[in-house]
């Protein structure tokens, strides 16, 4: 039990001061982090360097300084060993229009260091996983837009890697296709035998699928946040609104609770609950108190403030 523990807070990924440069602008700025999620969402406005670092990681492009650990493998002295843990769906389409869907998972499996037989059998059981089974055998260049995003997907995961890496993986998806792909990650992230780096400009399709964001902008970390430890931060943080004007005695009876309360706007109160302490005894006091609670909601600090406030952030660095 302790190993399995110990293998689950072992970071992911390893960002040591990992830099990139392209000629003589810095894309990549000295990034500094250390990855544990099983889920981890990749976010940042256009030009914030997403791309540039799933590519440095790959091997695609070399650091200029730094350097980076995937799973313990150096991607420096060891940029084999890491290709072969991980599995890429690209945001833009990478594939031979005129070969059926399976030959060429099946072709994408043996590049991966599978033998035939068996990438034959694993492009099978990935496009069936997908959702594609019976058009396999179908040219992709016939293939929806929709379809051609499962195909990449089929092909990421069907050498069995450690760790993927999703590029943009709803992009252009009308709803229906979306909702099928977010079902398969959040699938593919709760079977729990491999790591997943999602990459995307849209919030929800983190906040659905992911424990863990890093946010970019600029080339340089604007944040890095526990999306779990928020969310549980979350439920102890309440607004609340009451009937008339607030009631000093009430205040003071939920304070002796141990609560930490501020006034809101328009009569509103903000009360952060202590641990232990259930909703049901504010509604208690208040009955004692004759004050009628006429709104009691859970904060809710979405994704969406955690990268506003980034941006704002990151704004003032600069």
């Amino acid at each position: 039990m302790a190993e399995e523990t110990a293998q689950e807070m072992a970071p992911v990924i390893e960002l040591d001061g990992l830099e990139v440069r392209f000629g003589d602008r810095v894309i990549l700025k000295g990034l500094k982090a250390s990855l544990t999620g099983r889920s981890i969402g990749l976010l940042g406005p256009n030009g914030a360097g997403k791309s540039t670092l799933l590519n440095a990681l790959l091997g695609f492009h070399q650091p200029s300084a730094g350097t980076a650990r995937i799973l313990g493998r150096d991607i420096r002295r060891e940029p084999r060993a890491v290709r072969s843990l991980i599995g890429y769906m690209p945001e833009n389409d990478s594939y031979i229009a005129a070969m059926s869907g399976v030959r060429f998972v099946r072709l994408m499996a043996e590049l991966a260091g599978l033998p035939k037989s068996e990438a034959l059998e694993r492009a099978h059981e990935a496009f069936f996983y997908v959702g594609l089974g019976e058009v396999r055998y179908r040219a992709l260049g016939t293939y929806s837009l929709g379809m051609k995003q499962a195909a990449k997907l089929a092909q990421a995961i069907a050498h069995g890697p450690k760790l993927l890496f999703l590029d943009e993986p709803t992009n252009g998806l009308d709803p229906p296709a979306r909702l099928r792909m977010i079902q398969l990650i959040q699938e593919i992230r709760d079977r729990g035998d491999l790591h997943l780096i999602v990459s995307s400009h849209l919030l929800r399709d983190v906040e659905e699928c992911c424990d863990e964001v890093l946010i970019l902008k600029d080339g340089a970390i604007a944040a890095f946040c526990n999306l779990e430890e928020e969310r549980r931060a979350n439920r102890r943080f309440l607004e609340m609104e009451t009937r008339g004007e607030l009631n000093g005695n009430f205040v003071d009876a939920i304070r002796g609770l141990g609560c930490e309360t501020a006034p809101g706007a328009q009569g509103r109160l903000k009360v952060v609950l202590p641990e232990g302490l259930e909703v049901r005894r504010l509604y208690e006091i208040a009955a004692a108190q004759d004050v009628q609670i006429r709104r009691l909601n859970h904060r809710r600090d979405s994704l969406e403030d955690i990268f506003l406030k980034a941006m704002e952030a990151a704004d003032g660095r600069l």
